[in-house]
């Protein structure tokens, strides 16, 4: 049974047991108000009949009115000794009650009960006479009979209308799932993942679900996206070099070629493979990172020392451009953080600024503390970075200038900088741990100006007047 049947039937069955219950609490109420009323309509009807009652004369006269006061109301009048003097009295009304005054009695009689209601009243010049009524109440009257009638003719349809309604409700409210299973249908039979539900506007769970639905395929979609770009930005990356390896090779196992010429063959193969190397082991890194395999190891650090040391590290390479590297730190950086990343961070970062700096220009590296936090800038003077490839720049493998980069990393085993920068991996590093160590990263360039890299990440410890120096 579908999900939609079930809802139908038990809001169909609450309904109706909703229905049943009401009209009973309606049959109660309503019989108990017509009883009230009946009973106080024989209390009425046997003190009016007094009106009809005279003494004229040394005789006893009745109205033929008396017997007509009350529908379905027996009359009797009474003389003081408690004969009957007047009246009439039903035939099936059984066992004589004693004349109570003004309190009505109840005599149980098959399929109802009698109510009986004497009041004793002086009658100018005979004395004192008792008038009693005598009512029969079976429960149920005309009124009641109607509404019962109706009742069970009207409850059949009323049911037969709340299911076809309901399910009508119900079918619309819960049309989103099944658009949402055919959609995941329609996902899992091919490879389209454009495939949304896109419900109108609403407020309501079924369409926050399909929305969530919706977001959840973009997310998707995007990762699917990103695999494929990645897959063939990887086998773009890889086709390069092993081509060189290969052509090396060949070259280099000739007949005709010199030892001199062969050595380079291999310096080039070399080369090549340290770039694979290189690219294999980003790859590696950032997959690891994806899968939260990558753990980190905070410990206390000295970040401008850091800093100085990557600079030298650096420096080699940006001499072979006359590039100027310029540090300014604050004194006693401490922070805690995993040593290894933070100085992976400031080498993709400066080799960057490197890579795509102008010859003699200038990169500067400034380090300060704000609080909790330490500050980070990287800025150079270099080609910039249009502003439509700024959020590029993230994403793996893109670089602003391929062929700049190459050129500059692709010349031997040390004519790059170490780090990710030269394969397009650096960036996408930088962003990781910045992040995973709870800070962020950005970037702000203006073509032919230069580019800058800011990174804010916490301390993760309060400062102490011991810290040493």
């Amino acid at each position: 049974m579908t999900i939609r049947k079930k809802i139908t039937l038990w809001y169909t069955a609450f309904m109706a047991l909703f229905v049943v219950l009401a009209l009973c609490l309606l049959f109660v109420m309503a019989s108990g108000r017509i009883l009230s009323d009946t009973r106080t309509r024989l209390k009425d009807t046997v003190l009016r009949s007094f009106d009809e009652i005279e003494y004229d004369d040394g005789v006893l006269t009745f109205d033929d009115d008396l017997n007509y006061l009350g529908a379905g109301i027996y009359l009797s009048v009474y003389n003081s000794d408690g004969a009957l003097i007047y009246g009439r009295i039903p035939s099936s009304f059984s066992g004589a009650r004693l004349l109570t005054m003004d309190r009505i009695q109840q005599v149980p009689f098959s399929g109802g009960v009698w109510y009986v209601y004497d009041y004793c009243q002086a009658v100018p010049g005979y004395g004192d006479l008792w008038v009693r009524g005598i009512l029969f109440w079976s429960g149920m009257d005309d009124s009641l009979s109607t509404l019962l009638l109706f009742s069970l003719v009207l409850f059949p349809f009323f049911v037969l209308c709340t299911a076809l309604g309901g399910y009508s409700i119900i079918r619309r409210a819960l049309k989103p799932l099944s658009s949402m299973s055919e959609t995941a249908r329609r996902i899992s039979g091919g490879n389209d993942l454009t495939q949304r539900i896109r419900l109108p506007e609403g407020a309501d769970e079924v369409h926050g679900l399909a929305s969530t639905f919706d977001q959840m395929m973009d997310r998707l979609q995007a990762s699917f996206e990103q695999e494929k770009q990645f897959t063939s930005d990887v086998s773009h990356e890889l086709r390069t070099p092993v081509a060189v390896i290969l052509s090396q090779c060949e070259y280099a196992v000739r007949d005709d070629v010199s030892d001199s010429e062969r050595l380079e063959a291999l310096s080039s193969i070399r080369s090549q493979a340290n770039r694979m190397s290189g690219l294999l082991s980003g790859l590696l890194t950032l997959a690891r990172a994806d899968q939260n395999r990558l753990p980190l190891h905070p410990e206390r650090i000295l970040l401008n020392d850091l800093a100085a040391i990557v600079c030298e590290e650096q420096q080699e390479f940006a001499d072979a451009k006359k590039i100027a590297l310029h540090l300014e730190a604050d004194p006693d950086l401490w922070m805690e953080a995993d040593e290894s990343m933070m100085i992976r961070l400031l080498i993709n970062l400066i080799s960057n600024a490197v890579r795509y700096g102008r010859e003699n220009g200038n990169v500067w590296i400034r380090l300060s503390r704000d609080r909790d936090h330490i500050l980070g800038r990287v800025e150079d003077d270099g080609i910039g970075i249009p502003e439509d490839q700024l959020d590029l720049i993230w994403n793996r493998f893109y670089q602003v200038d391929p062929s700049r980069s190459a050129k500059a990393s692709g010349g031997g085993a040390t004519s790059g900088p170490a780090g990710e920068g030269g394969y397009g991996l650096g960036l996408p590093m930088v962003r990781w741990i910045a992040k995973a160590h709870g800070g962020t990263v950005s970037v702000a360039s203006h073509p032919g100006e230069g580019t800058v890299f800011a990174f804010r990440i916490p301390r993760f410890f309060e400062e102490k007047g011991d810290d040493p120096s």
